[in-house]
């Protein structure tokens, strides 16, 4: 099975004072964090100061898509990169898609979300084997934070044509997931999963 990871990160971030794919390590953070938790391959959705985000992926293994509708939210940049995954010569069987900003969320997460069923909080990845079988091309997984449903999402290719569809404004897939069964995996033990809107206040010192 190849897992392709989907790194969203087109937002201006007006609350944040600037577009999130430039805020500290987060762009170079989310893309390590997809691809040592094993992801296959990693795309990166860019948007807003498309052309500076592009700077910082110098030298980095990963493809780059640009939503031309990133303002009209996440919804948009789903679209994108579901859409070029799904035009490739060999479309991955599923997408493992995460956000710009979520600075908390590492590889350990990822790991988690791939190889769950056979995994619990607390314990580590039994290994391929077990991450193979446990996903297929219908999955539907997504990590929770003390129950709360956040992020990575894993979407099986199946339902790429259907999330792209029903993706709009800056729900992205929320109204597509909530219409089905989707597995939860628990990962408050790792990270809190919260995305974060307003700089800190050494972020603020250093503008």
């Amino acid at each position: 099975m190849r897992i392709h990871g989907l790194l969203l990160a087109a937002g201006a971030g007006r609350r944040m004072g600037t577009p999130k794919a430039l805020v500290d390590d987060w762009l170079s953070r989310g893309v390590t964090a997809l691809r040592d938790g094993g992801c296959d391959e990693v795309t990166v959705v860019l948007g807003a100061a498309a052309a500076q985000a592009r700077s910082l992926l110098d030298g980095v293994e990963v493809g780059i898509v640009e939503a031309d509708d990133w303002a009209d939210g996440m919804g948009a940049s789903l679209r994108a990169g579901l859409a070029a995954l799904a035009g490739l010569d060999a479309p991955p069987d599923a997408a493992l898609v995460t956000l710009v900003d979520l600075p908390d969320v590492g590889a350990d997460v990822v790991r988690r979300v791939l190889a769950a069923p056979q995994t619990s909080p607390g314990s580590e990845p039994a290994g391929g084997e077990s991450r193979t079988q446990s996903i297929t091309p219908g999955v539907l997984r997504r990590a929770s934070y003390a129950g709360v449903p956040g992020h990575p999402v894993l979407i099986g290719r199946d339902h790429w044509s259907g999330v792209r569809a029903s993706a709009e404004g800056d729900r992205g897939a929320r109204a597509y997931l909530a219409a089905r069964e989707v597995e939860l995996v628990e990962c408050g033990d790792l990270a809190t999963g919260q995305d974060v809107d307003s700089p800190t206040r050494d972020q603020r010192r250093a503008e």
